[in-house]
């Protein structure tokens, strides 16, 4: 059984930080390009960062790039998104998956919440 288990959200001023984590099991993390998506209803879940299986290749979303850092650790199973110079648009849940674009999704964590205040 795969799990996908999100955390690290929080309440943050614009313009403050935050690193999320993701923690998987049962599945091949590091045989999978992996993402982060973002969602907030009533929107559509939708894509803001990935990473290839080794970490050496990884792309944004316009909206993050320069603000965000995405990277990954093999040898714990584990993703992480360091976000910094918040703004209330950053608003939502935020879900890690493998990249939809080269593998099939995982069934869906909880997600962390994240909240920016202006």
């Amino acid at each position: 059984q795969v799990l996908l288990v999100e955390s690290g959200g929080g309440l943050v001023d614009a313009g403050g930080s935050l690193r999320l984590s993701c923690v998987t099991s049962g599945r091949d993390f590091s045989g999978s390009d992996m993402a982060w998506y973002r969602q907030t209803p009533p929107r559509q879940r939708e894509l803001v960062a990935t990473i290839s299986r080794d970490g050496s290749v990884t792309h944004y979303v316009d909206s993050v790039k320069g603000r965000f850092t995405i990277s990954r650790d093999n040898t714990k199973n584990m993703m992480f998104l360091e976000m910094t110079s918040l703004k209330p648009e950053d608003t939502g849940e935020y879900f890690c998956n493998v990249e939809v674009a080269t593998g099939r999704l995982d069934p869906w964590g909880q997600g962390t919440l994240v909240t920016v205040s202006t």
